[in-house]
């Protein structure tokens, strides 16, 4: 079935999900797509043209979380945070050294801190080498994987290249680096400084970076834009996502049908899991239990594939947590439990932004609420949580205690289901439960990897 709705609604709604893994303030990926869509505009580039850059803006950070938990692990700090401020580092090796001083082992003793420096004074090329080209070929496959073609992915995977080449992943310089890299560069800076600083802070940087990071023409082609007082207005309004997804280049108001709709679902879902090596495939199994207990259920085919969607988004807040916590081995203090439960509220914003996924958001956001009223982020009970709810609830919960985590290791089958029969009617429907150990049951091999469990289509 097609549904009426504009493609740029749901991928610049889903951007916010980026941000909050970049560190980034919220509506940073639409902003940065206003930035460079206006200058496309400016410059008169062709329709093909500007929406390539339009895509290959707003989906720009869609690797950013496959380098999430290495940077906490060699930086010794909150991935987000380090992100964002990272972002405002000047030019040259001096301002970098000042920035690697100053934040990393943040709170971690000082041999601690003297060891993770050392590794990264020795080896820092080959770091940064590792963690951009990570970022840059996971953000371009997973792009094709949501049928953009190859101008966006292209554009995506050289985000980081530099006009000088001395960018990464590859070092590539000028009229070499695709012209959608070049462009979302520019944006992304305009965006960072001008949130940082203002407009005058946004143009000097700008103006500063001519000719070592950025394209000197597409620099001067947004000297003459920033002239323009419609440009800024529109940029600072609270109406610049309305905007954005209303001037899509071409095919306004395409239909996305159900398999597209699955692709997208998907590929976010990749994008969760490579958050943390923890939960690598953890979306896609949750996913593929949900709908084998929902089919025990009796819940109708239509149903089921709506409700695989939410089970395959149902973690995209853990996007908005920093990986020092969500790999930490230890017990967590109470802070951190505080930040950890906060991204069930992320999960139902991001996917509130979606009108198509209003319901969804509900039911996908409410996965931690108990039947007795102990979860969160809410404090629902039993009459106010919905069956697929409890569906995915079941399913997160059977997947979170088989598999390994840095608290526990792997638990077998028998082992996780003693464990949840400890919780049943409190956190986990009874009911639920009993299609969980039948479809378990039914599995002639039953094991954790989702490719040995029969997707329903």
């Amino acid at each position: 079935m097609a549904h009426s709705m504009i493609l740029a609604e749901l991928i610049g709604s889903l951007s916010y999900a980026l941000d909050l893994t970049e560190g980034q303030p919220e509506g940073h990926c639409v902003r940065s797509c206003w930035i460079g869509l206006s200058l496309a505009r400016h410059l008169a580039l062709d329709e093909q043209t500007q929406r390539d850059i339009y895509y290959a803006i707003l989906l720009k950070d869609l690797g950013c979380s496959s380098n999430a938990a290495r940077i906490s692990e060699l930086y010794l700090a909150d991935d987000r945070l380090f992100k964002h401020d990272f972002k405002l580092v000047g030019e040259g090796t001096a301002s970098t050294l000042g920035f690697l001083f100053s934040h990393i082992g943040r709170g971690s003793s000082l041999k601690r801190r003297a060891e993770s420096l050392w590794t990264i004074l020795r080896h820092g090329k080959e770091i940064t080498d590792q963690l951009i080209e990570t970022r840059c070929y996971r953000g371009a496959d997973i792009a094709r994987q949501l049928r953009f073609n190859e101008t966006v992915a292209c554009g995506i995977q050289s985000l980081d290249e530099h006009w000088d080449g001395s960018g990464r992943p590859l070092g590539v310089q000028g009229e070499a680096i695709p012209l959608a890299s070049r462009f979302a560069l520019l944006a992304q800076l305009v965006d960072v400084f001008h949130v940082a600083g203002g407009r005058e802070v946004a143009c000097a940087e700008i103006a500063r970076r001519a000719g070592s990071w950025l394209d000197p023409r597409l620099v001067n082609a947004f000297t003459e834009l920033a002239r323009d007082e419609a440009f800024w207005a529109t940029l600072e309004s609270n109406e610049v996502d309305a905007v954005v997804f209303a001037c899509e280049p071409g095919k306004q108001g395409i239909a996305v049908d159900d398999d597209y709709l699955d692709a997208i679902a998907e590929g976010f879902g990749q994008v969760i899991d490579s958050k943390s090596p923890f939960t690598g495939g953890h979306s896609q199994r949750v996913a593929l239990y949900a709908d084998k207990i929902a089919e025990r259920l009796g819940v109708v085919p239509e149903r089921r594939r709506w409700l695989k969607r939410g089970a395959l988004l149902h973690d995209v807040g853990k996007l908005g947590v920093s990986n020092r916590i969500l790999d930490k081995p230890g017990r967590l203090t109470e802070e951190e439990w505080v930040a950890v439960k906060r991204h069930a509220a992320y999960t139902e914003e991001i996917l509130g932004r979606i009108p198509l996924f209003s319901e969804l958001a509900h039911v996908a956001g409410a996965h931690h609420e108990r039947l007795d009223g102990g979860g969160y982020p809410r404090g629902l009970h039993a009459g106010q949580i919905a069956l697929e709810t409890r569906i995915i609830t079941t399913a997160d919960i059977f997947d979170a205690i088989s598999a390994e985590r840095p608290y526990h290791p792997a638990n077998s089958i028998e082992q996780t289901l003693d464990i949840m029969r400890q919780h049943l009617g409190s956190a986990i429907d009874a009911t639920c439960f009993s299609a969980l150990e039948a479809v378990l049951a039914s599995e002639a091999s039953p094991t954790w990897e989702p490719s040995t469990l029969q997707t329903v289509s």
